[in-house]
């Protein structure tokens, strides 16, 4: 075991580099009818007592909130969107290490999802991965892992509270993370990112 700084690394027999499978991501959120759903942010505008008591807005202000609502729930389904990639990809790298003996040994089997594979999380950040969305805004990687740990599928605006959307959603994604990482017993080990490579494929891209 390499340890380099304050990180321990898995040593990798031989010299060569491994080509692991792509990382298929979507970048654009899977939303078909983006005006029902700007009609539930408007309804959770109405519920969540968003509008102070004794005070009236405009329908312009409140389409104003709705959009901005509307913004943060499409950024948690690319959130989601990356994170279900992510978890998909360690499955076919899964299937790669264990179809080459170098490899074989490098993974210990468990029941999915095992929290040593956060190790190919941290690759990916390690690798340097490009993380945006088509709002451009960044994906934080941990958070995305988290977010698709917790939510097996992305539930609706409908199921959210506005506090979730606007604050809690970073949280609650990067404490899952984070419990899901160590649970498994220290040290954690990372892989030599100079010793393997795969490409990110864009399918938001590659369907339009």
């Amino acid at each position: 075991m390499d340890i380099v700084g304050g990180r321990k690394f898995v040593e990798v027999p031989g010299e060569k580099t491994h080509q692991l499978p792509p990382l298929l991501v979507r970048t654009t959120p899977n939303v078909t009818r983006l005006d029902r759903v700007v009609g539930m942010a408007n309804d959770l505008i109405e519920s969540e007592d968003m509008i102070p008591p004794m005070q009236s807005l405009d329908e312009n202000r409140k389409m104003d909130l709705a959009i901005n609502l509307v913004d943060q729930y499409l950024h948690f389904l690319t959130q989601w969107q990356w994170g279900d990639s992510i978890l998909e990809w360690i499955r076919q790298c899964e299937i790669t290490f264990e179809t080459r003996l170098e490899l074989r040994n490098l993974l210990h089997p468990d029941v999915w999802p095992h929290a040593g594979r956060s190790s190919f999380v941290t690759l990916l950040g390690d690798k340097a991965v490009s993380s945006k969305g088509v709002d451009s805004k960044s994906i934080d990687l941990d958070q995305a892992v988290g977010l698709r740990l917790t939510f097996r599928q992305p539930p609706p605006i409908s199921c959210f509270s506005n506090q979730f959307l606007f604050y809690l959603n970073s949280t609650v994604g990067t404490t899952a993370y984070q419990t899901w990482a160590h649970m498994i017993p220290a040290p954690i080990s990372c892989l030599p990112p100079e010793r393997f490579s795969f490409d990110v494929i864009n399918m938001s891209l590659n369907m339009s």
